[in-house]
């Protein structure tokens, strides 16, 4: 199966704004090409079962090197939730999701929407980030 390459930036032809959530196949081909460890919660991402409109795939990452998100990352697959995720200096999803400064999901929150340092490979550099929020869709 050929697999798409993905580009450097991501932008929205419409407003010129960068794109802050990466596809299912920008995931599945950042999965299969990168070097960094990875951590598994929910099923880990499969192209030939049937997806849950009710899910997100997020990747959070503990360093970034340049433009590049890597390190220790960890892979959620599921649904509304409060993760616990210090240590996290870059994400992506496949939806927008909020990041928080503090545990629980408190503190001074932001949205992966309003990235402020987009990486390559659409993820956003959230350097102090605690906890990470998932919003029912």
């Amino acid at each position: 199966m050929l697999i798409p390459s993905i580009p450097q930036t991501f932008v929205d032809n419409d407003s010129s704004a960068t794109r802050s959530t990466i596809s299912e196949v920008e995931m599945a081909h950042w999965l299969a090409t990168t070097d960094a460890n990875l951590t598994f919660i929910g099923e880990r991402p499969n192209p030939l079962s049937p997806r849950s409109a009710q899910s997100t795939y997020l990747i959070y990452c503990t360093k970034r090197a340049g433009n590049v998100c890597g390190g220790s990352c960890t892979v959620y697959n599921g649904g509304a939730a409060c993760i616990y995720a210090p240590s996290t200096e870059c994400m992506s999803a496949t939806q927008d999701v909020g990041f928080c400064d503090k545990k629980a999901c408190n503190g001074d929150c932001s949205s992966l929407s309003e990235c402020g340092t987009a990486l390559d490979s659409g993820f956003c550099y959230t350097p102090g980030t605690k906890s990470i929020v998932i919003s029912p869709l």
